[in-house]
């Protein structure tokens, strides 16, 4: 419910305004009054004037406001927020307050009743539990230092406070802007997904931001979110996030902190993979993330590392390396021109090194060299500090002056900005960006680059969904027959080995002659079946399968026992596992001792599409194997990846399915076989 009112109201009440600056009501009025503030009006019942504007004792006495910002205690703001909407066409409503739902149900019983006001209404609201909003219109939060808006900026997004308040701080220190900040704390009414369903809706090809920042800690709509984002990508937008509660513990804390349930983390990176998120670790890489951002593509992995300084520039060549991008020698004719116009014991090997006395004219010389001789070069990083010996800003000049006209990327590292301020506010106030870590700022390109954009979306093939749906639709929950599994794979087209279930040895009899030797005999009953003794392989004669079959029906929980041909081929593994409101997570992999023992598995979103399938399968430790190495049979990828989006359509058409999984599929050149299914329905 986003309105105009919230995002450039022409009037704002701040309730509970303070003289006090270190109160949020006092810090919120003094950032409001220190930008284009609109017509701003005070409530507090004590004061008369707060810090030189006008102060209202009672709420009753304001004029009509389109925004009120509220900084009192939780138990005052139902009142508070009736009063504002019925009375005073409050159309947008800031509660920067804490004691809501992230204390418990008392909390999340009051957090209701203001949202259920704030929709009686029509009125937008932004909190509880934040920090507030940041506009072109208005600075309406507590918080510093304000960052310079810009379009060009990022817009931000974040579940906690404090930690935009952080990642506000540290973005001022790389010269990273913003086009807009959202602290929607609890998101009792307006959440992350909203905000990005604005962004989306409202995207303007010449105006809007290209660099989307989340910081989360729950995610409440899985599927909305994956709309927008994709959407906004689609449109040239990059997004970067951090979605937090990852491990118990830290999904606990999440729980604690905002009052909402995080998601499972392999959901979580699912979902990212499949929106085309930019996943990171935590807030110092994901200012590093939007600062790359900020400049154009890097189109190859080859880069040049400028430097005066050798150690970071060792550790720079290091951190490139380990994210699997190069930093290939420079050599040749050229690059023994470039090296006579530098001092000598300089370098030109890649790292170049112009020593600490390097001037500006020989860095211009060397970014000129990369940018019109050294094609093999893609982007440049430039480190220079303070040799402590002279102004370095000549050098960050040359470096701004470079940028306007290279076409290759070239990026600033700063380590001792601390010690060289004036510079490097002077190289900010030129509207570019710098790092102060050059590791930190590998390991983000490394992301960036390997980062794979969202595939080309999911065609169904075609299935028999009136049959699954009859199979489903009598099923009751729990695994279901393996005659009824054989159905389900049937409808959707994936082979099988031929199997026969019999519960007499005079069928089993049967099925042996009719299916031929040798022969493969399961138990059906227990859900590990190799775990009690309940598969025998390589059965080439009626005795066995009479003693087999009589063992078997021994094994506690049985209830007959399935006979398949002995087939060949290299074990591979497909499942799913439906993960609350995400959908199902399918997984693939090797089958045996890759997914048992080293967990070689890739997962993925549901529905997956051919070219999503084909990434999974590539992305294997084990691919080697699925290729064919040192002689041996590789197999049929395009037929795996088939299978996985066959077993996308089952899910999207049977959503009752909970988990299931097909172990092992035996793999050939020429085809991919299902020999064991089980499926499981949670209705």
């Amino acid at each position: 419910m986003i309105n105009q009112q919230l995002l450039a109201p022409k009037s704002i009440a701040v309730i509970g305004g303070s003289n006090d600056i270190t109160k949020p009501g006092g810090r919120v009025i003094k950032n409001l009054l220190a930008g284009n503030c609109p017509e701003l009006y005070i409530v507090n019942p004590k004061e008369s004037e707060v810090q030189g504007v006008k102060c209202y004792n009672n709420i009753e006495d304001l004029p009509n406001v389109d925004l009120a910002i509220i900084c009192i205690a939780a138990r005052f703001c139902k009142a508070t927020v009736e009063t504002l909407c019925s009375t005073k066409n409050t159309k947008a409503i800031i509660i920067v307050s804490a004691g809501f739902s992230e204390i418990g149900e008392e909390g999340r019983q009051l957090e209701q009743e203001i949202v259920d006001i704030c929709n009686k209404y029509q009125a937008a609201l932004i909190g509880p539990n934040c920090i507030g909003m940041l506009t072109p219109v208005y600075s309406g939060i507590f918080i510093g230092p304000i960052p310079k808006l810009d379009n060009a900026g990022c817009d931000f997004v974040s579940a906690s406070g404090a930690t935009a308040v952080y990642i506000l701080k540290e973005a001022t220190t790389l010269g990273l802007n913003f086009a807009s900040v959202y602290s929607v704390g609890n998101s009792a009414q307006i959440g992350i997904e909203d905000v990005l369903e604005y962004w989306d809706n409202t995207f303007d090809e010449k105006t809007s931001s290209r660099v989307k920042l989340l910081y989360m800690e729950n995610i409440k709509n899985p599927k909305r979110l994956l709309k927008h984002c994709r959407s906004l990508i689609k449109k040239g937008c990059k997004i970067a996030a951090v979605k937090s509660g990852r491990t118990d513990a830290g999904s606990r804390a999440a729980s604690s902190h905002t009052g909402a349930l995080a998601g499972s983390d392999v959901a979580v990176s699912a979902l990212f993979k499949k929106a085309g998120i930019i996943r990171c670790e935590g807030r110092i890489e994901l200012i590093t993330v939007a600062t790359i951002l900020q400049h154009p593509e890097v189109k190859g992995k080859n880069i040049a590392i400028v430097t005066h300084a050798g150690g970071p520039a060792v550790m720079t060549t290091d951190t490139l390396s380990q994210s699997g991008m190069n930093v290939p020698p420079i050599t040749g004719k050229d690059a023994d021109e470039l090296l006579a116009k530098l001092y000598h014991g300089s370098s030109v090997l890649n790292p170049i090194d112009f020593l600490a006395t390097g001037t500006p004219e020989q860095l211009g010389e060397i970014l000129d060299a990369i940018e019109h001789k050294f094609d093999h070069i893609d982007a440049t990083a430039v480190i220079y500090g303070s040799p402590y010996l002279f102004d370095v800003s000549d050098i960050y000049r040359m470096v701004d002056e470079k940028k306007k006209t290279a076409k290759k990327p070239i990026f600033s590292i700063l380590p001792s900005s601390y010690h060289t301020e004036p510079e490097t506010q002077l190289l900010f106030s030129f509207g570019r960006q710098a790092f102060d870590d050059e590791v930190a700022f590998a390991k983000a390109l490394g992301k960036i680059y390997h980062h794979k954009m969202p595939k080309d979306d999911f065609v169904a093939p075609a299935i028999d969904k009136n049959k699954i749906r009859e199979v489903i639709d009598n099923a009751e929950n729990g695994y279901i027959e393996p005659e009824k599994v054989q159905e389900l794979l049937d409808a959707v087209g994936i082979a099988r080995a031929k199997e026969i279930v019999v519960e007499n040895i005079n069928d089993a009899n049967k099925a042996a002659q009719e299916i031929g030797f040798p022969l493969v005999m399961k138990v059906v009953g227990p859900v590990h079946k190799s775990d009690v003794g309940g598969v025998k392989l390589n059965i080439k004669d009626k005795e066995t399968v009479e003693s087999t079959f009589n063992s078997m029906m021994k094994i506690p929980e049985a209830t007959s026992v399935l006979l398949q041909p002995m087939l060949t081929g290299k074990e591979l593994f497909v499942g799913a596992k439906r993960e609350d409101s995400f959908g199902h997570i399918i997984l693939c992999g090797l089958g045996g001792i890759f997914i048992e023992v080293l967990k070689d598995v890739q997962n993925a979103l549901s529905p997956v599409s051919k070219s999503e399938a084909m990434d999974m399968i590539k992305s294997l430790k084990s691919y080697k194997i699925i290729e064919g190495v040192r002689g041996q049979e590789g197999i049929n990828q395009d037929i795996f990846a088939e299978v996985l989006v066959k077993l996308s359509a089952l899910l999207e058409t049977a959503p009752e399915i909970f988990e299931m999984d097909i172990n092992p599929l035996l793999g050939t050149s020429k085809n991919v076989v299902a020999v064991d299914a089980r499926i499981r329905i949670e209705k």
